[in-house]
């Protein structure tokens, strides 16, 4: 649907009202209801939207360590463009239309703090050097029988689970809830995010599920959105739908694993596929594993995002900890999956399900990219067994801090991403550090309020 026939759509349905939105750097949905006039004028030079959004943490209160906005430039407007390729309806909002959004500009130039503009440079890369980026993520998260204002009344503590027990791939506990489960699955295919599949995971009232694959950017919208999306519906059935990485310490963490493959651009032939390797790997999918596991350690802050993140990436707990890679492995980073010609792929396990899907995806193909371009050599052997034991390339960073750091300071990252965004993103990560560093914890409070 091009411009025109989608202003002829909305007069003709007599549509008065535009829901869009855009990713902030956190990966939280930001955006507004326009009126019809005022969607119509804006689909040429775009709508103006203040810059605060850039310059504020998930809890709106605003960096002091950016240049790219604050109290210095007074928080002025930029322009923030819809995509119109993004156009579907929201099933459970009376079908009002929505439009996603990002701030790349008409010239080709762009906001660097903006995460899906960040993405279609990368994109471009792969499309310059004659590849279709096929991606898939999916998602683990905790629903609780709790709304915003119990939560609020609780002091986050002493939560009611959904379901109580270890239930993983359980059929009664979903039917227990039906209507909340089958709502998510058939509404999300009404508002194209298809659902491969979805099911229990281990631990109360743990959902996982795995979002059909697509074209990278399209795939990064879907994630972006399924993950509001359930947040709604589950909101619209009494419950609250979390994605945070690690919300107890005796529980499983939840994951954001991105499926990855590379074809022709003419999406006939899976480009990681060589029937005449022993494991069905071609040149181009080891190139593309060598660059991950080089680029990692510089870009962990994409995939691991926040304080909490690093709970997740502990030992013996399904998350990676290591710079490692295996077939049908789970202990490893990299997971290669060779199944058949259109199904062999690469996982990459470190992201959360608190990652944001557009930097986590960035993060994954240009350092895949970066391996391809460089020729560099799968010199690794693959990890046989427990991953968390294979430390001979080395281990995760265990904190955001050091993570951050790293990136900061890495002129890999810089030259993948530019200067700008990584200056910028770094310092977001190391604000998060700051406020957490300057908390005092129940743990804290327990261990030393008497007895000290």
């Amino acid at each position: 649907m091009d411009k025109h026939q989608l202003i002829e759509y909305l007069n003709e349905k007599d549509i008065h009202k535009i829901k869009f939105a855009f990713a902030d750097i956190d990966g939280i949905l930001r955006g507004k209801i326009i009126n019809r006039q005022k969607f119509i004028d804006g689909l040429q030079d775009g709508y103006g939207f203040c810059d605060v959004v850039f310059g504020w943490d998930s809890t709106d209160t605003c960096y002091d360590n950016v240049e790219l906005t604050g109290w210095q430039s007074g928080y002025p407007d930029r322009p923030c463009r819809i995509d119109i390729d993004t156009f579907r309806t929201i099933p459970w909002q009376d079908d009002i239309p929505f439009f996603l959004a990002d701030f790349s500009k008409a010239d080709g130039a762009d906001l660097h703090a903006c995460p899906r503009s960040l993405l279609k440079h990368v994109t471009r890369d792969a499309e310059q050097m004659g590849y279709h980026p096929e991606f898939a993520q999916e998602f683990e998260w905790f629903n609780f029988n709790e709304t915003p204002q119990s939560l609020q009344d609780k002091g986050f503590a002493k939560l009611q689970p959904l379901t109580p027990g270890m239930f993983g791939y359980s059929i009664l506990r979903t039917s227990q809830h039906s209507d909340f489960y089958y709502d998510l699955f058939n509404l999300l295919q009404k508002f194209n995010v298809p659902l491969e599949g979805l099911h229990t995971e281990t631990g109360p009232g743990v959902y996982e599920a795995a979002i059909a694959h697509d074209y990278v950017l399209a795939a990064a919208d879907k994630a972006v959105l399924f993950k509001n999306a359930a947040k709604e519906i589950a909101s619209k059935h009494g419950i609250t739908a979390s994605f945070m990485a690690k919300w107890n310490d005796a529980l499983p963490g939840c994951s954001g694993h991105i499926h990855q493959s590379l074809w022709n651009t003419g999406k006939t032939e899976n480009l990681f596929y060589d029937a005449t390797d022993a494991h069905d790997m071609s040149q181009t999918m080891k190139h593309y594993i060598a660059g991950q596991l080089h680029c990692l350690p510089h870009l962990l802050p994409m995939y691991a995002p926040t304080i909490n993140s690093y709970k997740r990436l502990v030992e013996g707990a399904w998350a990676p900890t290591t710079v490692t890679w295996g077939f049908d492995n789970r202990t490893a980073a990299l997971r290669v999956l060779h199944p058949s010609k259109n199904y062999t792929r690469l996982e990459t396990r470190i992201p959360g399900a608190d990652s944001n899907p557009y930097l986590a995806m960035a993060a994954a193909l240009a350092s895949g990219l970066y391996g391809i371009k460089n020729k560099l050599a799968l010199d690794i052997p693959p990890t046989v067994g427990n991953g968390y034991l294979d430390t001979k390339n080395g281990k995760l960073r265990p904190n955001l801090y050091e993570a951050a750091t790293d990136m900061k300071n890495s002129a890999l990252a810089k030259e993948l991403f530019g200067q700008a965004f990584v200056e910028h993103f770094t310092q977001t990560r190391l604000w998060e550090c700051k406020q957490y560093a300057k908390h005092v914890s129940d743990w804290e409070l327990k261990r030393y309020f008497e007895i000290i």
